[in-house]
């Protein structure tokens, strides 16, 4: 008999038994995305529909997804449709920029992101990590209310912070993680005008609200920019050598422009941490609701902490850990759709000998939200269930079948970066604390360029010393 206890079943939208009116379809992409999928998302291969005169091609086929991304890549570009959302406040970022302006700026930042430098960042995160839990330091036996969604955003700023600008990101603002909230609700979300393809001229009345932060933002990036560059000025020798003297070593007429500079540092400073803390907080959320995987977990984290073993080290020994927040990705993916639109006629075809026709113009969708929830790939779909990724399982996962960073040229290039970011701050915090839902803890997952619990994600947080003396 099979003792384990049922797993957790997080909150999520309930795929749709009847498709919705062109006017609610409006309404639910401006209220929440994720709400709009019906039940032929969650349970076929690919389907072919239309949204406002636009055709478009539903994947969740692994073969076929992996044609589109990495097999025939050449033949896809960003839809445009993404484009409109993202466009106004990423520019030429390494998420938005396409052709010779991507792959310079690719190139531009790789050396950065190889897994080899990602792992010299490892004993910077374990301070930023520590030094931010001590927020929690002076809780009592009965612990105090957290906004964890909150919290996750200031400690992975304080990370990239640290490790990739070297602490010297030049801005005046205590409320970081407000204002992060403010730019993603205002900019990051789909216009009505999107819809019906305007032109980006046309005004997006859903963004005005937005565009005071967004200009916030560039001024953190000027101001950083031009601090740094008076440092490398001054003394070449003395400034880091880090992800932002990098990029400022690229510019020049065969490299970036000062502006393609200003956009992939905006890029990571304002979405760069985003995905990786929504992530963690609804890892923490799943975890407070499944006592025997939470128990597994401290297990682990402090025997490999009494081991001693470098912070570089730690991926690889917490495989509990990393198999948490990995399922964590899988239900709650930080960035749910992939958009991108056939340039060419295409024409794919299945084992089976099913043909799949893709038209030029044609917008495909590669939705990770209903990817990763299944019912042909995943056993129990909706269900938090982590083993499905300790080494003895993962192998049965395919490649194309789970992307929370994405595939082919595009993939997520700061992946190990944040695979290794999230276990350390995941051992840290956990090693000392315990976090557990409160009965305002509600969470609903709404889509605003990331997938975050709506209305914030409170938690209880108490010390796990004192739990095990009272």
């Amino acid at each position: 008999m099979d003792m384990r206890p049922d797993p957790f079943v997080p909150p999520a939208p309930l795929p749709r038994t009847v498709p919705p009116s062109r006017l609610d379809i409006i309404r639910i992409i401006l209220r929440n995305p994720l709400e709009l999928w019906g039940e032929p998302s969650y349970t076929l291969p690919w389907i072919k529909t239309s949204f406002f005169g636009q055709h478009t091609l539903i994947v969740n086929d692994p073969g076929l997804i992996k044609h589109v991304l990495v097999d025939n890549a050449a033949n896809y570009r960003m839809s445009d449709i993404r484009q409109l959302v993202l466009r106004p406040i990423l520019r030429d970022g390494l998420l938005t920029a396409e052709g010779q302006v991507w792959k310079r700026s690719r190139k531009a930042v790789a050396p950065v992101f190889t897994p080899r430098h990602a792992k010299g960042f490892a004993g910077q995160m374990l301070r930023q990590s520590e030094d931010f839990v001590r927020k929690y330091e002076n809780v009592d036996a009965a612990g105090q209310v957290f906004d964890i969604a909150s919290d996750m955003t200031d400690l992975t700023f304080a990370i990239l912070a640290e490790t990739l600008f070297s602490g010297e990101i030049v801005s005046s603002s205590g409320h970081f993680a407000d204002d992060v909230n403010q730019l993603l609700h205002r900019m990051g979300r789909i216009d009505p005008m999107d819809l019906l393809r305007a032109p980006a001229w046309v005004p997006r009345l859903t963004r005005i609200g937005g565009q005071k932060v967004l200009e916030k933002f560039r001024a953190i990036v000027r101001d950083t920019m031009d601090m740094r560059l008076a440092k490398m000025k001054a003394d070449r020798a003395a400034a880091p050598e880090d992800f932002l003297t990098l990029l400022l070593e690229q510019a020049g007429p065969d490299g970036l422009t000062k502006e393609e500079i200003e956009d992939n540092i905006l890029t990571f400073i304002g979405a760069g941490h985003e995905t990786t803390a929504r992530a963690l907080a609804w890892t923490l959320y799943c975890v407070a609701n499944s006592p025997h995987i939470r128990e597994a977990m401290e297990t682990e984290i402090d025997a490999v902490l009494a081991t001693g073993a470098e912070p570089v080290e730690w991926l690889d020994l917490m495989p509990v850990t990393r198999a948490a927040f990995e399922e964590a990705l899988r239900l709650y993916p930080p960035a749910p759709s992939i958009n991108r639109a056939a340039i060419a006629d295409d024409l794919w075809i299945n084992a089976k000998g099913e043909k799949v026709e893709i038209p030029a113009d044609i917008t495909v969708l590669i939705m990770p939200w209903t990817l990763h929830r299944h019912e042909l790939y995943w056993e129990k779909p909706r269900a938090y269930m982590p083993e499905r990724f300790l080494p003895g399982n993962r192998g049965s996962i395919g490649r194309f079948q789970f992307l929370p960073f994405g595939a082919g040229p595009r993939v997520c290039i700061g992946a190990t970066f944040a695979l290794q970011e999230a276990v350390i701050a995941l051992a840290v915090m956990m090693h000392r604390f315990r976090f557990d839902q409160t009965a305002t803890t509600n969470p609903w997952p709404v889509q605003k360029l990331t997938t975050q619990p709506q209305n914030g994600l409170p938690m209880r947080v108490t010390s796990r010393i004192i739990s095990r003396t009272a």
